[in-house]
C-alpha cells in the first residue's frame, strides 16, 4: 500500500511539473496575446482610460447595484490574491535561472495579462448569475452558463470542481512556517519540531479565521486597507535601498535590458530568458485563470468595460511593479546565482546583506503577502462551494480550507501541491476557453463605450 502511495505521489508530482511547464505557459499566455492583438492593444491604448476609471467616484463607492463591494474594493481585494510568495520568492528563482533579463519578459508578460484581465473584469459584469438563494454571483461559472448558455453547464462544474483544490493555500502556508523557522526560530536554536510547527499554524488559522468567516465584506474591507499598506511599506524598504546604492542603479537597468536580448549571444539562451520571465508573470497575475473575475463579479456595478478597466491594472502592479521592486535588490546584490530552487533564501539573503537587519524587515513584508492571499483564497474556494453544492453549504468550506491550513504547517506537501498546481491548471482552461468564446461580445461592448 505504500508502495502504491508513493508511486501515485510521484505521478501526481511529474503530471504536475510537466502540465503547470509549459502547456500551461502557452496556453495563458498564448490565449492573452490573441486577446492583445484582438482587443487593439487595449492594455496599452486604454491605460489612461483605467487609471482615470479607477479614481472615478463610482468605483470607489459601492451604491445600489446588485453585489457586495466596490469596484476598487474587487481590484484590491484580487491584488490581495496575486500579491504573494511568487512576487519575492518567485521572482528570486526566475532571476537564479535566467539572470536579470527575464525581468523585461515580465514586464511584456504584464501587458498580455492585462489584456486577458480586462477581458475577465467585462464579462464578469456582462453576465452574473444567482445562487440558490437568490442573491447575485459572478465568476466564470456563471460567465459560462449565462454567456455560453445552459448547456455549457457541466464546463461551469468542471471550473468550479477545479476551483475548490486549485485555491487551497497549502504553498502559502507552508512557505510561511518555513521562512519563520529559517530566520527566527532556527538561528535562536529552537528545534524545528512537529509541535512547534504545529502550533504556528494554529495561530495562522486565528488570524485567517478571523478575517475570512467574516464574509466577503469583511475580506474586502481588510483588502482595501492591507494591500495600498503593505505594496507602500514594500516601496519603502526597496527605495532605501536604491538609495543606498543609487549610482548601482543605472547597472540594474542595463543589465534587464541587455539580459533580456542578448544572453550570451545564443539564441537558446534567450528563448529560456524571455520564457523564464514569462512564465513567471503570468503564474503570478493568474491572468486567466479566472480567480479575478470571481472577485469583480461581486462588485456593485453595472458598466462592464469600466470593471475591466479597473480590473486590468491588477497584472500591472503585482507582476509589473512589485515584481520589480523585489529584482532591483536581488540584482544589486548579485547573489542570485545559487544551485537548487531556493528563491525565498536569495531574497532574504539579499536584503540581509543590503541593510541592517535587512531579513527581518523583508519578512515583516512576506507576512502581509502571505496572509492576503490566504484572505482572498478562502473566498474563491467557497464561490466554488455555493455554485455547486448550494448557498446554504458555502460556509462550509471554510473550516475544510482552514483545515487545509494545519496540515500545510506540518507536514511536506510536494503530492498535495502537485495536485492543487493541476486543478489551478484546468481552472485556466476552462477560463481561457471562455474568454476566447466571448471575446467578440466584449469587443462589441468596447465599441459603444469608448464611443
Amino acid at each position: 500500500m505504500n508502495d502504491f502511495l508513493e508511486s501515485l505521489g510521484q505521478w501526481i508530482i511529474d503530471a504536475s511539473d510537466y502540465v503547470c511547464g509549459y502547456p500551461e505557459f502557452l496556453l495563458l499566455i498564448g490565449g492573452g496575446l490573441f486577446l492583445f492583438i484582438y482587443s487593439g492593444a487595449v492594455s496599452v491604448t486604454k491605460l489612461p482610460k483605467a487609471i482615470k476609471a479607477l479614481r472615478n467616484k463610482q468605483a470607489q463607492d459601492s451604491g445600489k447595484e446588485a453585489g457586495q463591494i466596490s469596484s476598487v474594493q474587487a481590484l484590491l481585494s484580487a491584488i490581495a490574491a496575486t500579491v504573494g510568495m511568487g512576487n519575492i520568492a518567485g521572482v528570486a528563482i526566475a532571476l537564479s535561472i535566467g539572470g536579470p533579463g527575464v525581468i523585461f519578459w515580465m514586464w511584456v508578460s504584464a501587458l498580455v495579462g492585462m489584456t486577458t484581465k480586462f477581458f475577465e473584469g467585462t464579462l464578469s459584469i456582462m453576465y452574473k448569475g444567482k445562487d440558490s438563494a437568490g442573491e447575485v454571483q459572478g465568476g466564470p461559472m456563471y460567465i459560462i452558463t449565462e454567456g455560453l448558455g445552459k448547456k455549457w453547464k457541466p464546463l461551469a462544474m468542471t471550473f468550479a470542481a477545479f476551483g475548490l483544490f486549485g485555491t487551497l493555500c497549502f504553498t502559502q502556508a507552508n512557505q510561511l512556517v518555513e521562512s519563520i523557522t529559517t530566520v527566527f526560530t532556527s538561528p535562536m536554536g529552537i528545534e524545528n519540531t512537529v509541535g512547534l510547527r504545529f502550533g504556528m499554524g494554529v495561530a495562522i488559522i486565528i488570524i485567517v479565521g478571523f478575517v475570512l468567516l467574516g464574509g466577503i465584506k469583511r475580506i474586502a474591507q481588510f483588502a482595501s486597507r492591507i494591500v495600498p499598506l503593505m505594496v507602500v511599506l514594500y516601496f519603502i524598504l526597496v527605495a532605501v535601498v536604491m538609495v543606498m546604492n543609487i549610482e548601482l542603479l543605472p547597472g540594474v537597468f542595463k543589465s534587464i535590458f541587455q539580459g533580456a536580448f542578448t544572453p550570451e549571444g545564443e539564441i537558446g539562451g534567450f528563448t529560456l530568458v524571455a520564457l523564464t520571465g514569462a512564465r513567471r508573470a503570468a503564474f503570478v497575475n493568474e491572468a486567466g485563470v479566472g480567480t479575478a473575475s470571481m472577485m469583480h463579479g461581486a462588485s456593485r456595478n453595472n458598466d462592464a468595460v469600466r470593471e475591466g478597466l479597473i480590473a486590468m491594472l491588477g497584472p500591472a502592479i503585482d507582476s509589473g511593479f512589485v515584481c520589480t521592486l523585489t529584482a532591483i535588490p536581488i540584482i544589486i546584490a548579485g547573489n542570485y546565482h545559487v544551485d537548487g530552487v531556493k528563491g525565498l533564501y536569495i531574497a532574504l539573503n539579499s536584503f540581509g546583506n543590503l541593510l541592517p537587519y535587512g531579513q527581518y524587515l523583508l519578512m515583516a513584508i512576506v507576512f502581509f503577502f502571505a496572509f492576503s492571499t490566504m484572505f482572498s483564497y478562502s473566498y474563491y474556494g467557497q464561490k466554488c462551494t455555493n455554485f455547486l453544492f448550494g448557498a446554504k453549504h458555502a460556509s462550509k468550506y471554510n473550516y475544510f480550507y482552514l483545515a487545509t491550513i494545519l496540515i500545510a504547517a506540518v507536514i511536506p506537501l510536494d503530492a498535495l501541491v502537485g495536485f492543487m498546481d493541476l486543478a489551478f491548471a484546468g481552472m485556466a482552461l476552462c477560463t481561457m476557453f471562455t474568454l476566447i468564446m466571448l471575446a467578440p461580445r466584449v469587443k462589441a461592448k468596447m465599441k459603444q463605450y469608448f464611443k
